[in-house]
């Protein structure tokens, strides 16, 4: 028998991995400056980071770097920085993994699926027919071929490449 080993999912399926780190919003620490290798890009407004529990490879998260829960309660300029963002992401995805799809999603509040309620974030998680194997639907495990390392030095590239185009 052979064992797929994912040790980094354990504080995940323990639930150790929750919403905040000693008092801190994870989205609002990897927001502010600094460095993070899950970050992408950051803009004043804010930033695309890589989903440190992926569904697939490539999946993106885009968050306002203020700590802010619902659309409502968003500025209309850190709206339009998050989809402008998105589409970069969207663009960069397309580039680096040509997906036949891409799910983009905001889930507000925890019945909805939010797993991070109290800030808000767009989900981009690039999908191909078929990628749903035997191993998620009867383990309920993925399989991700590639590292977050790996993925974080495919996308940021392109995303640096991106950012200097006029949108």
């Amino acid at each position: 028998m052979e064992r797929l080993w994912s040790p980094w999912r354990l504080a995940y399926v323990t639930g150790a991995a929750g919403e905040e780190r000693n008092g801190h919003c994870i989205f609002c620490e990897a927001g502010a400056a600094g460095r993070d290798e899950l970050v992408l890009v950051r803009t004043p407004l804010s930033f695309v980071i890589l989903n440190r529990y992926p569904y697939n490879n490539g999946h993106l998260m885009v968050a306002p770097r203020r700590h802010v829960a619902t659309l409502a309660s968003s500025t209309a300029d850190e709206l339009n920085d998050v989809m402008t963002l998105t589409r970069r992401a969207e663009m960069a995805l397309t580039e680096a993994y040509t997906p036949q799809g891409i799910n983009v999603g905001i889930n507000l509040g925890r019945p909805a699926g939010a797993g991070i309620v109290d800030h808000l974030h767009v989900h981009l998680v690039p999908r191909w027919t078929g990628d749903t194997s035997f191993i998620s639907v009867v383990g309920n495990t993925r399989v991700l071929p590639e590292e977050l390392s790996q993925t974080a030095a495919r996308l940021r590239p392109i995303f640096e490449r991106l950012g200097s185009q006029p949108t």
